[in-house]
């Protein structure tokens, strides 16, 4: 009986050790398959947090040297400008104003203006003519001794301020006037050069 009794413990015993090894064996098994998950898991999520840092740092960089790239363009084109504007400036504008300040020149390219309303010098002419109030003494008798001979139907003069120097002329009561003044000229001058001078100096 007592055999039995202690068959019966054992086996109990037995049983329950063997029931409470394999449920440690499966919380075990159970524990390192979610640790593989959430590891698993981790590196994904650390793969994704790479990736994106490595595309957003890829981004700024081509952001980055896209700016220095436009910046060197800028810069180049605006060295560029002010060389052509200080060659064209040195080589045109002085030469331009000193020609519509000089009365003597002065003189020459109004009649030459005058001229071209009238190329045949048969036909009856009005004009209006505005010029430097500084420059009246110097030019008023000219304009009436020598110019009023071109023109049959006479000239109506005018000394303004705000001319410096050149002269605008046009047709009487027609509401325009065409202006040679030196910044007018240099402005033409320079419209002309500038293509040329861009093509001398930065085409290879």
């Amino acid at each position: 009986m007592q055999n039995k009794l202690q068959e019966l413990t054992d086996k109990l015993y037995n049983e329950g050790l063997s029931k409470g090894k394999q449920e440690a064996d499966e919380m075990l098994a159970k524990a390192k398959k979610e640790a593989a998950e959430i590891i698993s898991n981790a590196r994904e999520e650390y793969g994704k947090i790479v990736s994106e840092a490595n595309r957003e740092a890829a981004d700024i960089k081509h952001k980055i040297e896209s700016e220095i790239k436009m910046a060197f363009r800028q810069s180049l084109t605006t060295l560029k400008n002010q060389i052509e504007n200080t060659l064209i400036s040195n080589s045109v504008n002085k030469p331009i104003t000193a020609v519509t300040e000089n009365s003597a020149l002065l003189k020459e390219l109004i009649t030459t203006a005058i001229a071209s309303f009238n190329p045949k010098g048969s036909d009856s002419v009005s004009l209006s003519l505005l010029l430097p109030e500084n420059k009246r003494s110097e030019l008023e008798a000219f304009i009436q001794n020598d110019i009023a001979k071109q023109l049959k139907a006479g000239i109506e003069v005018g000394f303004d301020k705000k001319l410096q120097n050149g002269f605008k002329i046009g047709p009487k009561n027609e509401g325009y006037h065409i202006s040679f003044t030196d910044k007018d000229l240099q402005q033409l001058f320079s419209e002309y050069l500038k293509p040329k001078t861009r093509e001398f100096l930065f085409t290879e």
